[in-house]
């Protein structure tokens, strides 16, 4: 499986911008700039952002599975990813990856949930690509009432 995306940009870096377009067409066009990676985003969006999502998506996916090996299926699972992104000397880069994962999950215990949420964060295929590059925080909760 192959996954594509298409990114056109028009003018120079501070004052230009452009957009992002996914090949399979599950988003609209999207339009990003620089000012939404260092200010504020007003509508548009940044790598970071996307890098956040694809992580959030398959650290889900990722947890899921391990959950399900366990026989213990997740009901629901919300992740929530932030993509810090700042100069580091005189280059910017993606610096951490905050992970935070609340999930909904009968007959487990807090410390199996704890458990396979740090395995599941060293399986996810994002996780593995920005590993040694970026510092990856997690915050594994599980709601009240799912043991």
């Amino acid at each position: 499986m192959k996954s594509s995306a298409e990114a056109v940009w028009e003018h120079d870096l501070l004052k230009g911008s452009g957009r992002v377009r996914l090949s399979s067409g599950a988003a609209p066009e999207l339009p990003v700039s620089w000012a939404a990676r260092t200010e504020a985003s007003n509508g548009k969006t940044s790598p970071e952002e996307l890098l956040a999502a694809a992580h959030a998506a398959c650290y889900s996916m990722a947890f899921s599975a391990g959950l399900a090996r366990n026989g213990t299926p997740p009901d629901r699972l919300t992740v929530q990813a932030v993509a810090t992104f700042d100069k580091v000397g005189d280059a910017w880069r993606v610096t951490t990856m905050e992970l935070a994962v609340t999930g909904q999950v009968p007959k487990i215990s807090p410390e199996k949930f704890e458990e396979l949420a740090k395995g599941a964060k060293e399986g996810c295929p994002i996780s593995n690509a920005i590993k040694g590059n970026v510092e990856i925080r997690l915050i594994a909760h599980l709601a009240v009432g799912s043991s």
